[in-house]
Formats: C-alpha cells, structure tokens, sequence
C-alpha cells in the first residue's frame, strides 16, 4: 500500500531534510511504501535548495519536490499536492514537525482496523497560543456552524489522512477560492477526529498572525455560506422601519424628532448601506475572480523520477 505524504514549505529551510529525517526514522519498520510530495509555495529562503538536495541524495526514495512560481498559499499547496500524489492513501502534514510522523502512524493504524472510516483528522488537544487567539477561534467555529450546513469540528486542521475516494473527492471541487477544512467537510465521507498535541517549532517561526487568521475565517464564511448576504437584506429591513418610525413621529411630533436625531438617522442609514454593499461586494468579487478561470497555482518546476511513474 502506497502512502502519500503531501508536505507544503514556505519558507522551511531549517525545517524540511529534519522532517524527511523523523518521518524515515518512524516509517522505517512499517509495511508501507512512502512518498514524498513537497510543494515549495514560492519560498523567499533556501527551502527548495534542500528540498533538491533531499531528492538528489535519495535516488531510492519515491519523491517529488513541485515548485511554485511564486508564494500562492497553503491552500493551493495542498490542492498541487493532492492533485499529484499517486497513494491509496493520502496524509497532509507541515514540515515544521509540529505535526509528529508518529501521529501518522496512529492514524494509519486506525484506518487499517476500521475499513468503514475514510478519514482521521487530528485536532490540538492542548493549544499553546494566547487566549484572546483562542477565543477568536472558538467563536468562528460557533459562527461558522450557525451560518453553514456542513460541520465544522473545533479544532480541527488540515493535517488529516484520507482514503482515495476522499482525496478524488476533495479533487473534484475546483473553486480558485479554496477553504480546505470546509471542503472536507462538505464531501462528506466517515471521519474519526483524534487528539494530539502540537510539538514545539524544530526551526523559523509560525507563518499564522492573527491579521493572517481573520482573514482566512472570512474566507470560510463567504465560501460556505450567503448568511452575510441574507444579513444586508435584515439590515436593509431593519433600516427602512426606522426611518419608517421617525418620519412617523418627525410628521405628528416635530417637537421630539428634532434636526440631531435626523443627522443621527442620516448617518445610521448611510453605514448600513455601506455594510450591505461592502458585503455584496465582497461576494462579487469572489465570483469576478472565479469567473476568469485562472490556475490555482503555476508551478515553475517539478522534480520527479520518470521510473517512478510520475508524468
């Protein structure tokens, strides 16, 4: 059995032959066939220089080290590199070495046990971050589930194993604007969520501010829900029986509606217009990009090894 060990880089020079190392170390007594699919998304370091030094001094490996032409994000990293493993199985991890190849294993021992469960995903037990960051997080994931009907689980990442007809599935979605944890979930399939507990960073630092994470919640929202355009529709109802109310008590009480609480209205009505047309444009520009049909990601080039049947 063939298993596909899809790793996005950015920026992971310090990081990636430690990785290549650990995950040997771990696979090295297990039955299974490892390959590796490294993406550098448009790395700024020497990320691809080792990454080609890991594929040049393992000729026996079964290896592919693909390369952006530019930075394209995590999220077309991980579609370059589901798109290109060839395993029966397919497990997505970082190269930081956060996430433990021993983990892997016990998600492979889980699918082995269990023909009926198609997916493990792994969730942070134990999140070593700031409070005000996680309870930004909770909060999207009490958002996000009241907006969507798909679930998304607390926590839950994108370092996950899948069986094929999971990885065709996910493949089989190809929107510009990906949200990876909402397709996942969208496609449905049976999936065992298990604890683990993130390691601490082997080198470089986390590429996940909290500007970073705002806007990748907003993405997940407009991707997997129009709740914030049925909202503008509340908001626009909500404004118009308001200025209903005071033209109503401006026509038999002139006296109470006095020229402030007009500036006030003025203003009031003016933002809520300006909410419901940020948000539809926001939309719209979502479908302005999706439209044009542009690729997710362009690869500048793609290291492989013919005898190992990659085209």
């Amino acid at each position: 059995m063939l298993l596909s060990l899809v790793v996005p880089c950015f920026n992971e020079e310090g990081n990636v032959i430690r990785f290549f190392g650990e995950v040997k170390k771990v696979f090295g007594e297990r039955k299974e066939e490892l390959e590796f699919v490294f993406i550098d998304d448009g790395s700024k370091d020497k990320t691809f220089e080792n990454l080609r030094k890991i594929f040049d001094e393992n000729p026996a490996e079964n290896i592919q080290v693909i390369s952006f032409s530019r930075n394209f994000g995590k999220e077309a990293a991980m579609y370059a590199g589901l798109s290109h493993a060839r395993g029966d199985l397919v497990c997505i991890i970082d190269a930081d070495l956060q996430q433990r190849p021993e983990v892997v294993a016990e998600m492979l021992d889980i699918l082995e046990n269990d023909s009926d469960t198609d997916c493990v995903a792994a969730y942070q037990s134990d999140r070593k971050e700031g409070k005000f960051i996680s309870f930004s997080k909770t909060l999207f994931y009490k958002i996000i589930n009241k907006m969507t009907d798909v679930e998304f689980v607390s926590g839950a990442s994108d370092f996950r194993l899948m069986r094929r007809n999971m990885v065709d599935a996910v493949l089989s979605m190809t929107e510009y604007h990906r949200f990876s944890k909402g397709i996942f979930s969208f496609v449905g399939f049976n999936t065992e969520y298990i604890p683990y507990t993130a390691a601490e960073r082997e080198s470089g630092q986390s590429k996940w501010g909290f500007r970073k994470l705002m806007k990748y919640a907003l993405e997940g929202i407009m991707a997997f829900s129009t709740a914030p355009l049925k909202l503008s529709l509340w908001l626009g109802v909500i404004s118009l029986v308001a200025a209903l109310i005071c033209l109503i008590t401006a026509f038999f009480a002139p006296d109470i509606f006095s020229y402030a609480a007009a500036v006030v209205l003025t203003l009031l009505l003016g933002g809520l217009i300006l909410v419901s047309s940020g948000i539809l444009g926001a939309y719209l520009s979502k479908i302005y990009i999706e439209v044009k049909k542009r690729p997710v990601y362009i690869i500048k080039s793609h290291l492989r090894r013919e005898e190992n049947g990659k085209n």
